[in-house]
């Protein structure tokens, strides 16, 4: 604490990123990173992006990078924005489109960073209840009488949990309020869901937020992007520039550009992901862990019989780190990342061993 800190950092909750653990041979399983590296194209880009051109600030609009994500996903580069990651673009659409007189609504169980927004921003919220399965009920979300919410904002698949909501009810959702923005979170969808991003078509309350630093392999660059209609992408863009007019430089742009335009190189490593995946849920599953559906670069698994913060303990005493939340009604679960084959046979072979 300190007499200098505004009121606004006195009451703040800051959010606590993955740790980033330096320890020797470290399965590192906690923070989803993709378990392969970047497009070789990528990193070529960057390279040659590398020179006395860094003198230069980047294109404050990223039209490059924008025109090949519209490109991608079949809209115009009018409904495109980008920033640095996605929890940039989401702080953005926090101010920008969820700050009204009526409370935000996010599940009770999700990406922690929500509620810090909030925080920052001085948003109301009001937090909704998973099921008894850990899943996200659409009707929950619905305007009761009178009780219209300001703004609506879920990832798809959940975090922590990796649970899928299917489009239909996702549309069912945004359908339904038409008065406020409804923001999906899809950091994880390419493992396994079906974007929403062709809604936007139909919806002007739809904004759809994506990540290069999970199924791109790029969390080190820091790129992300949302989609919507023309008028949300104008709010994004009037608080960048009001904020930070260049977030992208010269070598996220280029190297971004290169891995959205890598097609094969994508397909193969989310596919071994995917193989992978299932792999480590029947392996967890052959060990007695209760393993949530997944439809995510991670799995969410809990044992009937050991403590999860203490297997969590063991693990790391033997170099592998998983992510253990000690938070109300999950604080028996652990998310674990799925690595490469040799990764999650490491961490299998550790738990038969702390098992017994």
């Amino acid at each position: 604490m300190s007499q200098y800190w505004s009121a606004v950092v006195h009451g703040l909750t800051p959010y606590v990123p993955g740790e980033q653990p330096k320890l020797a041979n470290l399965v590192k399983l906690n923070t989803n990173e993709h378990p392969y590296g970047p497009s070789p194209k990528a990193i070529e880009a960057i390279r040659a992006e590398a020179s006395d051109a860094l003198r230069l600030y980047p294109d404050p609009t990223s039209e490059r990078l924008r025109a090949a994500i519209a490109a991608r996903h079949g809209v115009t580069v009018q409904e495109v924005f980008v920033g640095n990651g996605s929890d940039e673009v989401l702080a953005h659409a926090f101010l920008a489109l969820l700050k009204h007189d009526r409370p935000l609504r996010f599940p009770d169980i999700s990406y922690s960073f929500y509620p810090v927004y909030c925080g920052l921003y001085g948003i109301e919220f009001d937090t909704v209840a998973l099921d008894e399965n850990l899943a996200i009920r659409p009707d929950d979300y619905l305007p009761a009488e009178g009780k219209a919410a300001g703004g609506i904002i879920f990832p798809n698949p959940n975090a922590p949990t990796g649970r899928l909501l299917p489009l239909a009810e996702i549309e069912r959702i945004v359908a339904g309020n038409p008065q406020c923005v409804v923001v999906v979170d899809e950091a994880y969808v390419d493992f396994g869901g079906e974007s929403a991003i062709p809604l936007t078509a139909r919806y002007p309350n739809l904004l759809v937020v994506q990540t290069f630093s999970k199924s791109r392999s790029l969390a080190g660059l820091r790129v992300g992007f949302a989609i919507g209609h023309p008028a949300l992408i104008e709010a994004l863009v009037r608080v960048k520039d009001s904020f930070n007019s260049y977030p992208l430089d010269r070598l996220a742009i280029v190297g971004a550009t290169a891995a959205i335009e890598d097609e094969e190189y994508f397909e193969r490593t989310r596919q071994a992901v995917i193989r992978t995946r299932g792999q480590l849920v029947a392996d967890l599953a052959s060990l007695g862990f209760e393993v949530l559906p997944s439809a995510a670069n991670f799995v969410f698994a809990t044992h009937p019989t050991r403590d999860a913060g203490e297997l969590a303990t063991e693990l790391r005493q033997r170099a592998i780190i998983v992510r253990h939340f000690r938070q109300p009604r999950i604080e028996q679960f652990l998310r674990i990342t799925v690595g490469t084959d040799e990764q999650c046979a490491a961490l299998i072979g550790a738990l038969r061993e702390i098992l017994g």
